[in-house]
């Protein structure tokens, strides 16, 4: 990464882990996603409302670890809303491609989140970042297996230690 770019990565990720958007319970009925990675701590309960179309209506979270976790679960938050089933599919798969696979020209559809392309340099990270994508992931198998019936739902991520 140049200076600038790193300067920018630094000043986007510290803004989303201290003041993250969409964070706090989702109140009325909405599919609830635990997620969490034992070996370092980090949590996020993801909170997903989806309209009558699987269309992503409302999502919240909350939880804690570190900044990566944190700034990408913030992050996603805004990408997704709104957004359509297929959509956010696609945005869950072109982030999981950014994150593990470094792809040259990330998708535009991404914005600030293909700063966080650097993680995938750092293996202990990639988890930290898909943390909260694995989690909208979960939500959205358990919408589509109960045809929108709210529900809970519990994911563990094995990984490394975060530092």
């Amino acid at each position: 990464m140049n200076a600038e770019f790193e300067e920018l990565y630094q000043q986007v990720i510290l803004d989303h882990s201290k003041r993250p958007r969409n964070f706090g319970p989702l109140d009325g009925e909405a599919i609830h996603v635990d997620g969490d990675n034992p070996s370092c701590g980090d949590e996020i309960h993801l909170h997903v409302r989806f309209d009558s179309n699987g269309g992503v209506e409302e999502v919240r979270f909350t939880g804690m670890g570190c900044a990566i976790s944190q700034a990408s679960a913030s992050m996603m938050t805004l990408k997704i809303k709104g957004k359509s089933g297929l959509e956010a599919r696609e945005m869950l798969a072109a982030f999981q491609d950014l994150v593990t696979e470094g792809k040259l020209d990330p998708p535009k559809m991404l914005g600030d989140l293909r700063l966080l392309a650097g993680v995938r340099k750092f293996p202990q990270r990639v988890k930290c970042a898909m943390l909260a994508w694995r989690a909208f992931e979960q939500a959205l198998h358990s919408h589509q297996e109960n045809k929108g019936i709210p529900s809970t739902v519990s994911t563990e991520e094995s990984a490394p230690h975060c530092p």
